[in-house]
């Protein structure tokens, strides 16, 4: 949680509040936010992370729902052309919203010429009607393919539409955030080239170890004639082969957990994001199942199925309004015998062997030429991995792009239909909150048109524990995302300074440790200080019974290292009751507040967010830490 541990009353003067006033309510006031979180990690860094997606437990369904015709985006649509059903019955639409593409930059607002070391949260574009997010699966991407997907990348940062808020993720050990989200091409570009967006060996598509495997097969073949003439040497044979086949299957296990507990991760992460995220997701090789194999004493031990872990996953996206639009990072694929990198299992012994560009598993037979037999392994593996990914996508709303070798046009052909859509939402009726699965149906009159929208939610109780691991995130948790897009509900600036900064001197700064954390952070330390300035129009003032005007604002900071991980944070809460003329100052001046926080030395982040606890609105921003 985050408490106020300084709740005050200011007399509003146009002048620095002291950020260490001296609390003048009780915490416990009505002053004191209601439901407010620490941040978390974000989960690239944070696998242990509570969970924070949010829940359809309200009384107000949301649907964000993609309409197309010969895949154009359908704009003009009326309420009374969309109707919705949940379990099959009928709802009645309660609200209604069409969102389209920003117009071009030239209704971008303007930012002021700010002073050194002085950030807004004013964006440089209009508000998107939707975020991006690339995710690089180097786990289950073959090292080649990998590489194709960031040179397309790269060229397609130089063609993207200006105002497109984009962040970009990577997946081989673990997820990580290499940029978040930011409108910046430039930016987005110089991420992409760096090592950390760089391709990476998966730890389950290692060539080193598929190489010392496919060189083994040359001398099992050898060793499986000499074991045809000894006593139990069929025996051996058969159990090297299903030895073989459980290591697939474990490897394959092994990918699925991780994916999907990536995929968890940003779900959680992108749940504090407002509106609808477009998640594209460059991927190969991720299987729905393993088939049983024929070739083995016992067929069905490797067996695997993974529909319900997929679904799961799904859904839990789609609680977030997160839809998935994955595109196969192989590009256009061809049989393995047309392959010049794939290698003939003729005369070799039964054995699982890699396929070529897809890192797909064929078997052959002993003695028998089977090329035939491992194009048809390699066209079935083939089918259940697009297949894990037409699920993922029709289970949330997204799109699949897959043999297709123009990766930087289906990113563009993402961004652009997941940016058209209709957000319906509805009450549900007739049924009471049980934490079932109710499936989601939307029809749209007097056309033909293609549908894309998330296929249903769970239906929590609003005063229970959710049994799918879920719950509602905070406004401040979601301003206080590390890498999330700024806040704008409260537009504000504030100017970030190492403590021994020229500019401070004569100021009065806080004294003591600095931070709710601080005495946990590892030395040597420097502190930062924040100073936060608000117009003094932005914020809802409510009337005392003694018919003065008085505000509530919560002012956060959130130190993050460089990999994302939150180090120290500060939290303070301000009552303002301004006389007319101390209003009238303060819009030349501004409400400004100094806060301060203690850092390790090192590269960090520092994570501001106003909140207006009247009106229940945010705003935030993300700044590099000046060099202590």
């Amino acid at each position: 949680m985050y408490p106020i541990r300084a709740v005050a009353r200011a007399a509003l003067t146009g002048f620095m509040i002291p950020a260490c006033m001296s609390p003048g309510l009780n915490p416990a006031s009505p002053t004191r936010p209601a439901q407010t979180a620490a941040p978390q990690n974000a989960p690239a860094t944070a696998p242990n992370a509570a969970p924070t997606v949010l829940r359809a437990n309200a009384n107000l369904v949301l649907i964000d729902v993609v309409v197309t015709d010969h895949g154009n985006p359908v704009h003009g649509l009326d309420r009374s052309r969309f109707h919705v059903f949940e379990d099959g019955r009928e709802q009645a639409i309660t609200t209604f919203d069409e969102h389209r593409p920003n117009p071009t930059p030239a209704n971008a607002a303007t930012q002021p010429a700010l002073p050194p070391h002085t950030y807004t949260n004013i964006p440089a574009f209009p508000p998107s009607p939707a975020v991006n997010v690339l995710l690089l699966d180097g786990l289950n991407t073959p090292m080649p393919n990998q590489m194709q997907v960031r040179r397309q990348m790269i060229e397609y940062m130089g063609k993207i539409e200006p105002g497109t808020s984009l962040a970009i993720f990577t997946l081989a050990s673990r997820l990580r955030m290499v940029e978040g989200f930011t409108t910046d091409a430039a930016q987005l570009a110089q991420a992409l080239k760096s090592g950390k967006a760089g391709p990476q060996t998966s730890v389950m598509l290692d060539p080193q170890s598929d190489q010392a495997f496919d060189a083994s097969i040359g001398d099992m073949a050898n060793m499986s004639a000499g074991l045809a003439s000894v006593p139990d040497g069929d025996n051996a044979l058969v159990e090297m082969q299903q030895f073989q086949a459980d290591i697939t299957a474990y490897q394959t296990d092994q990918r699925v957990r991780m994916t999907l507990d990536a995929m968890q991760q940003l779900a959680r992460y992108l749940s504090g994001v407002p509106g609808r995220k477009n998640l594209i997701w460059f991927s190969g090789s991720f299987p729905i199942a393993l088939d049983p194999d024929d070739s083995l004493q016992n067929p069905f031990e490797g067996m695997r199925n993974y529909s319900d872990d997929i679904r799961e996953t799904s859904e839990l996206l789609s609680a977030a309004r997160v839809a998935v639009y994955p595109v196969d990072a192989r590009g256009l694929m061809t049989p393995l015998t047309v392959d010049a990198s794939s290698t003939s299992s003729t005369n070799l012994m039964s054995a699982t062997v890699n396929g070529g560009r897809g890192g797909s598993r064929s078997t052959a037979t002993a003695n028998k030429p089977s090329f035939a037999k491992d194009d048809a392994a390699f066209m079935k593996a083939t089918m259940q991995e697009q297949a894990t990914m037409e699920q993922i996508a029709v289970q949330t709303g997204g799109h699949a792009f897959l043999n297709t070798n123009g990766l930087r046009e289906a990113v563009a052909s993402a961004v652009a239909n997941g940016s058209s859509y209709y957000t319906v939402g509805y009450s549900p009726a007739g049924k009471p909150f049980d934490g079932e699965f109710r499936k989601i149906q939307v029809r749209v009159d007097h056309g033909d048109y293609k549908l894309a929208y998330r296929s249903g939610y769970y239906a929590d109780p609003v005063d229970k524990p959710s049994a799918h691991n879920r719950r509602a995130t905070s406004l401040i948790m979601a301003a206080t995302l590390h890498g999330a897009p700024p806040s704008t509900q409260i537009p504000f600036q504030a100017r970030i300074l190492a403590a021994g900064d020229p500019l401070l001197q004569g100021a009065k700064l806080p004294e003591g440790p600095a931070g709710e954390a601080t005495a946990t952070l590892k030395g040597p330390l420097h502190r930062v200080i924040a100073e936060i300035k608000v117009d003094p129009r932005e914020l809802d003032y409510e009337e005392s019974p003694d018919g003065t005007h008085r505000a509530k604002v919560e002012f956060t900071i959130v130190g993050y290292d460089a990999e994302g991980h939150r180090l120290n944070y500060q939290d303070r809460g301000f009552q303002v009751n301004p006389t007319p003329e101390q209003y009238a100052r303060a819009l030349a001046t501004g409400i400004s507040i100094r806060m301060a926080l203690d850092l390790p030395v090192g590269k960090a982040w520092l994570r501001i967010a106003v909140h207006d606890l009247n009106a229940d609105r945010a705003g935030s921003l993300e700044a590099p830490v000046p060099p202590g």
